[in-house]
């Protein structure tokens, strides 16, 4: 019996999801038959059978998430037939666990402690001159690395199999964990002296999220516009804002919801537990409207009224503060047309109204002035795709150009 091990398929992935399986216990196979489908990052691709033989046992059922070097099929070798060969370090005896296999996709990735490293024009060494471990990290990882001058074999990757991580990264760049460069504040000339106030209240707490949002979220923003040429005189605007949010969360739950990286996992809410940023002058807080999904246009300005009230008076409760599932942003009250809000952990959305402006659009009619609300769409691009985030905020476009 012998046993083939997921392999790396490439950047040093550290697993894989199993699509599909296209053969079956029992079955007969031969060398280079696909044997499965499997997904890494987004792209999925076919893994071929290294031997002629009889697949004796698969290790895992579609749906399943393998790791890379895990068990994936027991085979049981045609007569005559030969496992490939392949050199292996010590960092890679785990992959063929005696096996003899590579743990790669046969014939095109055998595994080796050797490979072929970028020099100057002027060394003509090659890899098999200079051994060198091998890098594992992921494509975004190894962008980072670049952009910080960083070179990656001398970083210790702390993820599974010595996968480096974004923090390994940041961390071998003289970065702590808590996302502060570790660099002294210099040395200010006489006409900038003074003493440092130290952050405190509801402002160091939005120095921390804020620094938790940079370093945790994978962030992107769409932006748009709504044309509300046919709202009626006296249209409550924040209560409209947050009525289409809610359009948009029934047309794509998936962005009321919370993540956890650990997993990854996340949890998507059936009612909507809206966060909305109140500006009381040198504070910013997000008290919270529980069930905006189930109010309608007056009960909504109420809730809003009530929220505000109680932020400015500062009888907020932590409780009031908490547990939000997605937010929205009214700052165009202030000024500003488009920005980019940052999406505050767990969460993984948050809807940002601009300033309303009276725009020269294109119409069936002619050129016309109509007044338009701009939109800023800022997601988490872990686990929102931009179909998603296209699609809720085509919703909520919909909503607010409505009459009523």
């Amino acid at each position: 019996m012998t046993t083939f091990h997921l392999p790396d398929l490439g950047e040093g992935l550290a697993e894989a999801e199993i699509v599909a399986w296209h053969v079956k216990e029992g079955e007969s196979v031969t060398t280079d038959q696909p044997m499965a489908s499997v997904e890494t990052d987004k792209a999925v691709v076919e893994v071929p059978s290294p031997f002629t033989g009889k697949i004796l046992k698969l290790h895992a059922k579609a749906g399943d998430i393998v790791e890379t070097g895990k068990p994936l099929v027991e085979f049981e070798l045609a007569p005559g037939a030969e496992q490939p060969k392949a050199e292996l370090s010590a960092a890679d005896t785990h992959l063929a666990h005696g096996s003899g296999d590579a743990g790669t996709v046969v014939g095109f990735m055998s595994v080796s402690d050797r490979e072929w490293v970028e020099r100057s024009s002027n060394d003509r060494r090659t890899s098999a001159d200079s051994p060198r471990r091998r890098v594992r990290a992921a494509p975004s990882v190894r962008m980072l690395a670049k952009r910080l001058e960083l070179d990656l074999s001398i970083v210790r990757g702390t993820g599974r199999h010595g996968l480096i991580s974004i923090d390994d990264v940041l961390n071998a760049a003289d970065f702590k964990r808590h996302g502060r460069p570790t660099y002294q504040m210099p040395k200010l000339p006489p006409h900038l002296a003074g003493e440092f106030e130290t952050l405190r209240g509801p402002r160091r707490s939005m120095a921390h999220t804020m620094t938790l949002s940079r370093d945790e979220v994978a962030l992107c923003t769409i932006f748009d516009d709504a044309d509300l040429n046919l709202w009626p005189a006296g249209t409550d605007i924040t209560s409209r804002a947050i009525r289409a949010l809610v359009a948009g969360v029934r047309a794509v739950p998936t962005l009321n919801a919370v993540f956890d990286p650990n997993g990854p996992s996340r949890r998507i809410f059936e009612h909507v537990h809206l966060g909305i940023a109140v500006d009381i002058g040198d504070k910013l807080l997000v008290p919270v409207i529980r069930n905006a999904d189930q109010m309608n246009l007056a009960e909504l300005r109420a809730a809003v009224a009530s929220v505000k009230k109680a932020a400015v008076d500062r009888t907020l409760t932590p409780e009031d503060l908490k547990d939000y599932t997605i937010s929205l942003s009214n700052f165009g009250t202030l000024a500003g047309r488009y920005a980019t809000p940052l999406v505050v952990p767990p969460t993984v959305a948050i809807l940002g109204t601009g300033k309303l402006r009276r725009d020269v659009v294109a119409t069936d009619n002619g050129v016309e002035v109509h007044r338009r609300m701009p939109l800023s769409l800022s997601f988490d691009h872990r686990c929102i795709n931009g179909g998603e985030a296209c699609r809720f905020i085509a919703a909520a476009i919909t909503d607010l150009e409505r009459i009523d």
